[in-house]
């Protein structure tokens, strides 16, 4: 299944989108509603410098416990 790459421990916010950036670190967006429309779109922030360099061929994600994971990519079926 998944393995811990980096235990991070982020705290998880209602309301928002947190995902693994280019840079491997932390980064949350406020998540869009469906039918409410806004101006802008807010820039992701970063919650957490972890720099932790990505392999291909994984999906890096932040767990239930606010670590950063991955786990192989299905490919090819």
């Amino acid at each position: 299944m998944a393995q811990v790459v980096a235990k991070v421990g982020v705290k998880k916010t209602k309301g928002y989108l947190y995902f693994i950036d280019k840079k491997g670190d932390v980064s949350r967006a406020k998540m869009a509603r469906g039918g409410k429309r806004k101006g802008k779109k807010a820039a992701p922030e970063k919650v957490a410098k972890v720099g932790v360099k990505k392999e291909k061929g994984y999906l890096y994600f932040l767990d239930k416990k606010g670590n950063i994971s991955r786990a192989k990519m299905a490919r090819g079926r």
